[in-house]
Parts: C-alpha cells; sequence; structure tokens
C-alpha cells in the first residue's frame, strides 16, 4: 500500500486540474515502476503557506518578494 505525500506551497494559480494531474501521475509512477495497484497507492498534496514554508533560513514568501523587486528593478533598468 503505497503512500506518497506532497508538499508544495499554497498558490492561487495551482489548479484543482493540475493537482489532479499530479496526483494521476505519480500514481501511474507508482505503478509502472513499483508494480503496485493503483486501486491501494495513495498521494496526498499538502499545501503549505509560504510564510511557513523555509529555502535558505528564510520564508519563502521574503525570499519571492526580493526576488520579485530584483526582477523589477533589473526590467526598469533596460
Amino acid at each position: 500500500m503505497p503512500y506518497a505525500s506532497i508538499k508544495v506551497t499554497r498558490e492561487p494559480r495551482t489548479t484543482d486540474d493540475q493537482k489532479a494531474r499530479l496526483i494521476r501521475e505519480v500514481t501511474d509512477s507508482i505503478v509502472r515502476i513499483l508494480d503496485k495497484d493503483p486501486e491501494t497507492t495513495f498521494v496526498v498534496i499538502e499545501e503549505i503557506d509560504t510564510g511557513a514554508w523555509g529555502i535558505g533560513g528564510e520564508p519563502a514568501a521574503v525570499r519571492r518578494a526580493r526576488a520579485a523587486k530584483a526582477a523589477r528593478c533589473k526590467a526598469a533598468s533596460r
């Protein structure tokens, strides 16, 4: 009974269709690679707020805001 846990940051642009595709394709991979029964294969997607997701010692929200600001500055200097 395989169990795949996928954690992603909560994004407004991540649609239910995308999550359904991810579940389907991860299940298909487990069935194909491990020869498991899809009926007993579980895939769980957990969405985590960017303030609770850390990258490189800081919250993802802070890191993304800095990257967006840098991109705006770069675009303005062209």
